[in-house]
């Protein structure tokens, strides 16, 4: 059996892993590249495999990462089923129309300007809506067979929601190999989603290692940050770049949670993101995933007088409209990473102004506008136009979806034995390193840290 790394690599993005024996190939994961010029491009190279010949693919999450090149497998010849989690499968028709109408809205945008050379989009409405066709729902820690040589469980990976640990068993001749894919995992005792799932055996893993090179800083000071920003942002708004799937909801949640405590008052939050807006009502119709304490704010939220004004921004127009208002709104917004979207509006109308504060609480990959804000950069350049960052720019490293390398650790802690080969994916070079070495030094455990396109035998 040959195992291929494509994507997520040495880096954070782009996740794509191809399986295949003489019976089967399959991929876990089809997702874009993220992170300026060069990303852009890559994303429109030929997939290094063929697409048609593909029997399935298994998705972890919704995360366009991992799924945002879905559509364009489809458009290149694939025909097969894609599977995934109920609540991902519903977050996906939210995550995947949208990236195909950015694209198309882009390409329209660069036209009206009257660029020399317009790309066409990557994908179209119109193929983004036939991969949705393909899409198969499954059901958390339940066995399906994709293949008669293949079984795959997935449970749950408590990163956002929908997210999944993938458990695939793989006949190969005589012998059975099973492999696990962690996708991405969560930081236990975050609020919403349940903690990671334990998994106690695997002969290979294949495991993220976004913040494997360090610690998430304790929630408390977070919250003590997050508070202070808010409260003393006094003739200001704050703006809040957010992903849309998971980040959003999670910032949504603390400020009612802070407010419920009385360490906030009179919020007026508007939710400027379509794709935020339906994925919130995605996540409102998946209760029973969310863990007690959330379910307990979500019936304070219905019962009590005293919550946060919270708006949904629907229209263009009315987005548009909130970069007239001056101060006392918090605005969040995506693209997470301030790499397309509404959020680059709203930086563009604050970030001149130092009465504004600007919350970074996600992780920003290399070469997004969002990195060069947290690397301390005193101009940027948004839709063409050089803007001068005096605004309050803060970033809070508490917030983050993903497993810190204490966690990832812990998690690893859950195997009853060392796998045969451990393969550490999804982390800059120098986390995924890092991560690997931390690994190696408990003894027993073969790691390697793929590079992107390297095949190996396993």
């Amino acid at each position: 059996m040959k195992l291929n790394f494509f994507g997520a690599a040495r880096e954070v993005t782009g996740s794509c892993h191809l399986v295949e024996t003489g019976d089967v190939r399959f991929l876990v994961d089809c997702g874009m590249f993220q992170g300026g010029r060069e990303a852009a491009e890559r994303n429109r190279e030929k997939f290094p495999f063929d697409p048609v010949l593909i029997d399935f693919v298994l998705v972890t999450h919704a995360h366009i990462d991992h799924s945002g090149l879905l559509p364009k497998l489809v458009k290149a010849g694939y025909s097969g089923p894609i599977y995934a989690t109920d609540a991902t499968a519903d977050l996906l028709t939210v995550m995947l129309l949208d990236s195909a109408h950015i694209q198309e809205e882009d390409a329209r945008r660069r036209q009206r300007h009257g660029r020399k050379k317009v790309l066409p989009p990557i994908y179209t409405l119109e193929d983004a809506e036939s991969c949705l066709e393909q899409v198969n729902r499954v059901h958390y820690d339940h066995k399906m067979s994709p293949n008669r040589s293949v079984e795959c469980r997935f449970v749950d990976a408590g990163h956002i929601l929908g997210s999944a640990i993938i458990e695939v068993w793989v006949t190969e001749g005589e012998r059975v190999i099973k492999i696990v894919f962690s996708g991405d995992l969560g930081q236990p005792g975050r609020p919403i989603l349940r903690d990671p799932t334990p998994v106690r055996h695997a002969d290979v893993l294949v495991i993220e290692s976004t913040y494997g090179d360090r610690m998430h800083k304790d929630l408390g000071p977070t919250l003590d940050e997050f508070v202070n920003a808010i409260n003393d942002t006094r003739n200001g708004n704050v703006i809040i770049p957010a992903f849309a799937v998971g980040r959003t909801q999670e910032i949504l949640y603390y400020l009612h949670h802070l407010t419920r405590q009385g360490r906030l008052h009179d919020l007026n939050i508007f939710v400027d993101s379509p794709m935020a807006t339906a994925a919130t009502e995605i996540t409102r119709k998946h209760l029973a995933l969310f863990d007690e304490e959330a379910k307990k704010l979500v019936e304070w939220r219905t019962t009590s007088s005293d919550t946060p004004r919270l708006h949904f921004v629907g229209s263009a127009q009315e987005s548009m409209a909130l970069n007239e208002v001056r101060s006392g709104v918090v605005i969040i917004s995506a693209s997470g990473m301030c790499t397309a979207g509404r959020i680059k509006h709203h930086l563009k109308h604050n970030l001149d102004d130092p009465n504004h504060t600007i919350l970074i609480t996600g992780f920003q990959a290399q070469g997004t506008l969002g990195r060069r804000l947290v690397d301390g950069a005193k101009q940027v350049r948004i839709f063409g136009e050089e803007i001068r960052v005096r605004a309050r720019l803060l970033t809070l490293g508490g917030f983050s979806a993903h497993a810190d390398q204490a966690a990832l650790l812990q998690w690893l802690d859950g195997f009853e034995k060392p796998p045969a080969k451990t393969f550490v994916v999804h982390g800059e070079e120098q986390a995924a390193l890092a991560f690997s070495r931390e690994i190696a030094a408990r003894g027993d455990w073969d790691v390697v840290v793929p590079t992107r396109g390297q095949q190996h035998a396993v």
